[in-house]
């Protein structure tokens, strides 16, 4: 479908990309992208705006959910933007999600945008649909003259864990019996954290978010009542032309405010024997699950266990690559690859089964994965960790965190993991400044 492309030239600083998602919150489907600057090597656009659902589709169950998004970005040959939820799962494998949910997330969301802002550099590059491309001037006016909210909140809730600290110490003592006995060599187990007749300003808990963690992936995602606010540091799968990159993390360490101990903590990261080895494990599956549509030879590990550092943690991140045929559709390699393997472990449907006995949260769309397909099929998708979600109908606000457990774990320092992965959330959301 023809779109009207307009481009400006204008300083891009965080205020404007605060107005941009304040703007874009009129609309009932608003996803935002935005790498931080963070510099990655495989970077597309600096961000992505997309507002305003021509057409759409949502998938309330799994059933022939990645078939209905193929047959979708067919019928549509033009940019959607959406989620993936972690229950897709069951599309791939025979297997089950009846955990509990306070969310209601669809099991899949697209949408064809009327409106679409590209950021790159200095310049906004406005692609509108024909039916709205008069009014690309009075928007740019608009976003530019947008005054941003007061920075005015006072919670009005507790947060509460799922499970307590002992009823995880003991779920990991029954993942590691499921290790040592065989059925599988790692595993990613998680955590929800939730509040109740919660009212929040997402647009306002995202900035916050974002703020004090500056990730590479971080997402504004609203449907309706539905919001996601992500401070994603991963990449799940990114594809252009015939040409693949996944990127999956696994280790993490703290940070330091002293230099020295900072980078004496990464380098600790960088040799640390479990770490190491959990990241590998993980490296091996995304290799075996990319070569299911890779021409022969062609998968290839371009980083390997690389420390990479953001404003909360340090992260191993290791990059896969592969070459697949031009006909390969999209949609097909996605579900060949889902759910990436850094949040479920090894053997993959083995670790997926066992989560889902030991888990009391349905996982939705945690875990789970945004992004888009532009017209020629190329796709880019994060992973849905660092995130809150919120359902404002429902008044139910929730973030999940996990951790990989393996036969090195160590339970006590898992759950230590866990509670540091979960302070930025937590944070923001009580207000709370370290």
């Amino acid at each position: 479908m023809k779109r009207t492309n307009q481009t400006y030239t204008i300083t891009v600083t965080s205020t404007l990309k605060n107005k941009l998602v304040q703007w874009a919150s009129q609309y009932d489907e608003v996803t935002w992208l935005d790498s931080n600057n963070y510099g990655q090597e495989h970077s597309v656009f600096d961000a992505i705006l997309a507002v305003d659902a021509l057409t759409s589709i949502q998938k309330p169950d799994t059933d022939n959910g990645f078939e209905a998004l193929k047959e979708y970005q067919l019928t549509t040959k033009d940019w959607i933007f959406g989620y993936l939820s972690y229950d897709l799962k069951n599309d791939t494998e025979s297997l089950q999600s009846n955990n509990s949910d306070g969310l209601d997330f669809a099991a899949l969301s697209f949408f064809q945008p009327k409106k679409i802002i590209f950021v790159k550099g200095n310049q906004l590059e406005f692609s509108y649909l024909g039916m709205v491309d008069d009014e690309i001037e009075d928007d740019f006016k608009n976003i530019v003259s947008t005054d941003l909210f007061e920075d005015v909140y006072t919670p009005s809730f507790t947060i509460n864990d799922k499970i307590s600290k002992n009823e995880y110490l003991d779920k990991v003592a029954k993942m590691q019996s499921y290790i040592h006995r065989g059925d599988i060599y790692e595993a990613n187990m998680c955590m929800e954290f939730y509040g109740e007749q919660a009212t929040i300003d997402p647009v306002l808990m995202y900035h916050r978010l974002n703020a004090i963690s500056i990730p590479p992936f971080a997402t504004f995602l609203k449907h309706h009542k539905l919001y996601l606010l992500s401070a994603s540091p991963e990449r799940y799968i990114q594809r252009i032309g015939d040409q693949v990159i996944s990127q999956p993390i696994k280790g993490t360490a703290k940070r330091a405010v002293d230099e020295n101990d900072d980078k004496d903590l990464a380098t600790m990261l960088s040799v640390d024997e479990k770490e190491r080895a959990e990241n590998i494990m993980i490296v091996d599956l995304v290799r075996n699950d990319l070569s299911h549509y890779a021409k022969k030879g062609s998968v290839k590990v371009t980083e390997l266990c690389k420390v990479y550092t953001f404003k909360q943690v340090h992260q191993l991140i290791s990059t896969v690559a592969a070459t697949v045929e031009d006909h390969i559709h999209s949609v097909d390699l996605i579900k060949s690859t889902f759910p990436m393997g850094s949040m479920t472990g090894a053997p993959k449907i083995s670790a997926m089964k066992i989560i889902e006995e030991l888990e009391e949260t349905k996982r939705g769309l945690y875990s789970g994965a945004v992004g888009y397909f532009d017209p020629n099929g190329n796709f880019d998708f994060n992973v849905v960790i660092r995130s809150i979600l919120y359902n404002e109908e429902k008044q139910y606000v929730s973030f999940s965190v996990g951790s990989a457990i393996t036969s090195l774990s160590d339970p006590e320092k898992e759950y230590e993991e866990c509670l540091l992965k979960a302070n930025a959330m937590k944070n923001v959301l009580l207000e709370i400044n370290d």
